[in-house]
């Protein structure tokens, strides 16, 4: 029997027509900077996950007509930060499509729901172990 190794999650890379648009939403929505490869590709490093962002020129590479951008219809782009409430004060004002408010899930977590510029859903919550009592 083979010894096999535990495979890795890397990244979420998201696909656009517009890398720097969508480079710029999630550098200022996160306050990550992004590393870019070359103006068609980069990224945007977190301490427990990246996500990619590519431009529709990198598709043909992997496989033609495989990925199309802003078609996104079920996957949620999550980002873990210390206090939803005051993020969305500081994205009110230029995100323009707010899916919901701050609100507190059945599972706890304070979470905030909204679309990117290529329309795909991103939610930033607070664990309901991290939000404060009182």
């Amino acid at each position: 029997m083979h010894a096999t190794r535990a495979t890795d999650f890397v990244s979420v890379r998201v696909i656009t027509a517009d890398v720097a648009r969508l480079v710029g939403f999630y550098e200022k929505a996160t306050g990550t900077p992004a590393a870019w490869a070359t103006e068609d590709f980069a990224e945007l490093r977190t301490p427990t996950a990246t996500l990619a962002i590519a431009s529709t020129r990198t598709v043909p590479l992997f496989a033609p007509g495989s990925a199309r951008p802003a078609d996104n219809h079920s996957v949620i782009i999550e980002f873990l930060v210390d206090d939803v409430d005051r993020l969305h004060d500081a994205l009110s004002g230029w995100v323009p499509d707010f899916v919901s408010g701050p609100t507190i899930m059945p599972w706890g977590n304070r979470s905030l729901l909204l679309r990117d510029p290529d329309g795909n859903l991103v939610n930033f919550y607070t664990p309901a172990a991290r939000l404060s009592v009182g």
